[in-house]
């Protein structure tokens, strides 16, 4: 395993120098998962949840949450991002909204924090809009699913998250 790069050699914390680094495209796309009771699974399906369209609201939140990553991350670089896209999985078998951000930028570094984000945010505003019908609901399965670019190449989580339980 390699060294930290967050850590100088005399063991302060510091933001990694990537000014040397060439930009290239970036991408990466994280998952997770929202479980909750059937109830509420249907009031957000059916547009039925007082404060809103709940899966809207997420999306705007996820992409907003994106593009403010390094102001909520200290190591993170502020980056240019030029695309970010949430997408909604419903699965009323199991009662669960998957999640999916895809982040893309040009740029000296990748973008894996910022899709991270994204749907961490987008799962924590579903939560919010629906708190007060279901206190219940488990946010889980927030993870790197792939990631392109950069000098590390290409990453393809191979348990795939869509089969998360």
């Amino acid at each position: 395993m390699s060294s930290f790069t967050h850590i100088d050699k005399n063991g302060r914390v510091r933001m990694v120098d990537v000014t040397e680094k060439e930009p290239t495209v970036r991408v990466a796309v994280a998952g997770g998962t929202v479980s909750m009771k059937p109830e509420t699974f249907h009031m957000i399906r059916d547009q039925k949840v007082k404060k809103g369209n709940v899966l809207e609201t997420a999306r705007i939140a996820g992409i907003m949450a994106a593009k403010k990553t390094s102001e909520l991350i200290p190591m993170c670089h502020p980056l240019s991002l030029t695309h970010v896209q949430i997408d909604f999985e419903p699965e009323e078998t199991n009662s669960r909204i998957r999640i999916e951000a895809s982040v893309r930028t040009i740029d000296q570094t990748g973008v894996e924090m910022e899709a991270l984000t994204a749907v961490s945010v987008a799962a924590l505003t579903v939560y919010d809009m629906c708190k007060s019908y279901d206190r219940e609901m488990t946010v889980s399965s927030i993870q790197l699913l792939e990631k392109s670019g950069g000098k590390s190449g290409s990453y393809k989580r191979i348990s795939d998250q869509k089969n998360a339980k």
